[in-house]
């Protein structure tokens, strides 16, 4: 049962189309066999996955259970934890390489968030990231569905702040690599609509506000009708450095 909206709709068909991202951040991480890895706010498991593919260690969090119950399935030799990406129920210095790929950027406090991945990453392991950038597609959908939806939780930023190359250096602190990616999927606005969940949660209030049609417009009119849609976003690398919290 979902306890958030993240666990309303079909994201696992989402997170298929996102999983490229995930085999390309393992390599840019250099996962190797035996290593420890942890992917944060992991979703259905993508960077988890694909690391054991190479033979890895992988433990998937997040605090959305239905999320987690379809990583188990599709990933039996994972470790599953339901924890909140700001709190992480792990030691310091636990793990070789840790990842969130469109997960850790969704937390309220970017910088416990940030905070947490630098304190669970053992000395001289690394950290990848993958973010939607400022001005790509999915942060202008945000603000196309804005006028229908609640207002996001309060928070230190948009989740787009870790798609800025300049804005993850203050979050997260030296970039060894930063380069930006487009993704190019299948997908219209019926998908786009049946994989968010925040967006389906509003549908009865929408309907009886005679305002669900209209989302569905405007959304519609946003993707031009265009089958295919390219998703720009930064892939980044960083060796930690552990920081004291003023």
């Amino acid at each position: 049962m979902a306890a958030t909206t993240w666990g309303l709709g079909d994201y696992q068909r989402m997170a298929e189309r996102l999983m490229p991202v995930a085999h390309e951040a393992v390599e840019l991480a250099n996962v190797a066999r035996g290593e420890s890895i942890l992917d944060v706010a992991c979703g259905t498991g993508n960077g988890a996955i694909a690391a054991a593919e190479r033979g890895a260690q992988a433990t998937g969090v997040d605090f959305e259970p239905a999320l987690l119950e379809l990583a188990r399935a599709r990933g039996a030799h994972g470790r599953w934890v339901e924890a909140d990406a700001i709190a992480l129920p792990f030691d310091d210095s636990t793990f070789d390489v840790v990842l969130s790929l469109f997960g850790v950027m969704y937390a309220p406090d970017h910088e416990a968030a940030a905070h947490e991945l630098v304190r669970v990453t053992k000395p001289g392991g690394r950290i990848v990231l993958a973010a939607w950038t400022p001005g790509s597609f999915m942060p202008r959908m945000g603000a196309a569905l804005a006028p229908y939806l609640p207002p996001p939780p309060p928070g230190s930023g948009p989740p787009s702040r870790w798609g800025d190359p300049e804005a993850l250096k203050e979050l997260i602190g030296k970039l060894e690599i930063a380069r930006t990616e487009t993704l190019t999927i299948e997908a219209d606005a019926d998908f786009l609509i049946d994989t968010a969940g925040h967006v389906l949660a509003e549908r009865e209030r929408l309907t009886a506000e005679n305002r669900w049609h209209d989302l569905r417009r405007d959304l519609e009119s946003f993707t031009g009708g265009a089958p295919r849609l390219d998703l720009e976003y930064l892939l980044a690398l960083t060796h930690p450095q552990v920081r004291s919290r003023s």
